[in-house]
């Protein structure tokens, strides 16, 4: 402090100016040698955290000092949500949202902020990926994550556990040898009640593909004919597998070429190998081409009375189709019992569905039990002809086919019988051959013979049809050529079939014969196999493995 001894001579106002200078710089260091005298900055440890609502976190005010140090100080603390004690211990209420933390030091007067974010209650798992599709036996890291109710997400330690295949604690799963679907499941507890939270993710598991069988497996075609092959995509135990991407390519596009559907086409006479590719596996077919064009023998192949998910007859029956190359026909009661989209896709399609680019339907009683026989229609699409009609024609070869309709009038007049009589007078082909359902003639007591059918027999016998195919009967018989009223005419007559021994079951109930029938079977499931030629005909009985009757013969046409 001044000394006033040594002021004498100033003046008054003089000497008090110098002695309020001297008190101010006395307060100013009395300042500097307090506790913070060191502190040039006050931060906060943790700067931001999350909450949850109730929960209390910590907090710390730290100085920083010239030497480049930190202490902890003495501060005093505030918040513009929730409450904080004197000791920073911060507790979070239950309003969520953004608030904001001040600590403030008063000497030298300093203050520092933080941030803390209050979450809503956890109301949600969410477990990802939400679906997978894997092989067998592959794996899939699956994580999870909790959501609150204000939408943050946040951490969780849930326990995982799977239907079929296994998932280890920190949720990498492995999928079961066996194709099918399973379900992944994520379980979290939380909240003071205990309350569980919980998500699951479906898994499809897609059983690889072993093999590729092509069929036939060996075919001879004509310059410019065609020859239709199917590949049947396997496991490892031999099982067909649906729903598989099949690519084909011809080894030797000079001889034969072939289409995305497996369509072959003969272009000069040799051999081509055709391959058949599905995830990596392969299947072939040896096609021999010969010199010439279009026409020669064709196949034509199939039954009636097919496919019932309660057996296996109809992949005994569908396994003949695998060796026979050809068109394939059906003589409807294509799916049991009732025709619904169901049935065709879980019943018909697993066997003789592996065939349906080739094949050329016709509807039966049980194909109409669903209104409209809608499923049969939607199903086979172009290859049934007109949707709804269920009549319609093509050529064959050298032969002019007509697939018919029983479960709609036949009456003369009637669309179809109209229809039928204008089809048959466009033909310019010699050879007819015709099928529906319900046979006209047959010596089984179960259905028998129908007479309805008449005027649609009437009309292929005034234009020299040579062949009429029928099923309904659950059994196999031959007639020799007759009339529409049942009268031998071999040499004007038309020849029957009755097959409908597709794999559904036997009726085995042979009355008395019938007039003009020569064979009858009512104990074997098979298909039966036309050979058309120009001007001929012959056919066999093919029986499914393990059975032994048969039938062939040929033919002429009129």
């Amino acid at each position: 402090m001044a000394d006033r001894r040594n002021l004498p001579g100033l003046p008054r106002l003089l000497r008090q100016a110098l002695l309020g200078s001297a008190l101010v710089a006395a307060c100013t260091v009395s300042d500097r040698t307090g506790p913070n005298t060191d502190i040039t900055n006050l931060v906060i440890t943790p700067s931001s955290v999350a909450l949850a609502t109730s929960q209390s976190v910590q907090l710390r005010a730290k100085g920083q000092t010239t030497s480049g140090g930190t202490r902890d100080v003495q501060v005093s603390w505030s918040a513009t949500g929730g409450t904080i004690d004197a000791s920073g211990l911060y507790t979070a209420d239950t309003t969520v949202g953004d608030f904001d933390i001040t600590a403030t030091l008063d000497s030298p007067h300093l203050t520092a902020a933080a941030k803390v974010h209050v979450r809503g209650s956890l109301r949600q798992l969410v477990l990802v990926p939400a679906q997978a599709t894997v092989g067998t036996d592959a794996e899939v890291q699956f994580a999870a994550y909790g959501l609150t109710a204000n939408g943050d997400s946040v951490d969780v330690s849930p326990a995982f556990t799977a239907t079929g295949g296994t998932v280890t604690a920190g949720g990498l799963y492995t999928a079961p040898h066996t194709g099918g679907s399973d379900q992944v499941i994520a379980t979290a507890v939380v909240g003071k009640n205990g309350q569980t939270v919980a998500d699951t993710s479906a898994i499809t598991i897609t059983v690889p593909v072993a093999s590729v069988a092509v069929t036939p497996s060996s075919a001879s075609i004509a310059v410019n004919a065609t020859v239709q092959l199917t590949a049947t995509p396997k496991d490892a135990g031999g099982n067909p597998l649906t729903g598989r991407i099949v690519t084909w390519a011809t080894g030797n596009g000079g001889i034969a070429t072939v289409d995305g559907s497996g369509v072959v086409t003969g272009v000069a006479a040799g051999t081509a190998t055709i391959t058949a590719t599905s995830e990596g596996q392969s299947g072939t077919s040896a096609i021999t081409v010969t010199a010439g064009t279009t026409g020669g023998d064709v196949v034509f192949v199939g039954a009636g009375d097919i496919s019932d998910c309660g057996n296996n007859n109809d992949e005994a029956t569908a396994q003949l189709l695998d060796n026979i190359a050809g068109t394939v026909y059906t003589l409807g009661d294509n799916a049991y019992s009732s025709g619904t989209a169901t049935e065709f896709s879980q019943c018909y399609d697993p066997t003789w569905g592996r065939h349906k680019a080739r094949t050329r339907p016709a509807p039966g009683n049980h194909d109409y039990s669903t209104s409209g026989a809608a499923p049969y229609y939607a199903y086979f699409g172009s290859n049934a002809g007109p949707s709804g009609l269920g009549y319609y024609s093509f050529d064959l070869g050298d032969w002019h086919i007509v697939s018919l309709n029983s479960e709609v009038s036949m009456s003369v007049g009637s669309a179809q019988e109209t229809w039928l009589r204008a089809d048959l007078a466009a033909s310019t082909k010699q050879c007819t051959l015709a099928y529906w359902h319900k046979p006209r003639f047959s010596s089984g007591t179960d259905h028998g013979s129908l007479s309805a059918a008449q005027p649609l027999w009437q009309a292929l016998y005034d234009h020299h049809a040579e062949i009429v195919l029928g099923g309904h009967e659950h059994n196999y018989e031959r007639f020799a050529p007759q009339t529409p009223t049942g009268i031998a005419d071999p040499a004007n007559g038309i020849r029957e079939f009755v097959v409908g021994t597709g794999g559904e079951s036997h009726y085995n109930d042979l009355g008395t014969p019938l007039p003009n029938s020569e064979v009858f079977n009512g104990t074997t499931f098979g298909v039966l196999e036309l050979t058309l030629g120009a001007g001929t005909y012959s056919w066999q009985f093919v029986p499914v493995a393990g059975q032994s009757f048969t039938d062939s013969g040929s033919g002429t046409c009129h």
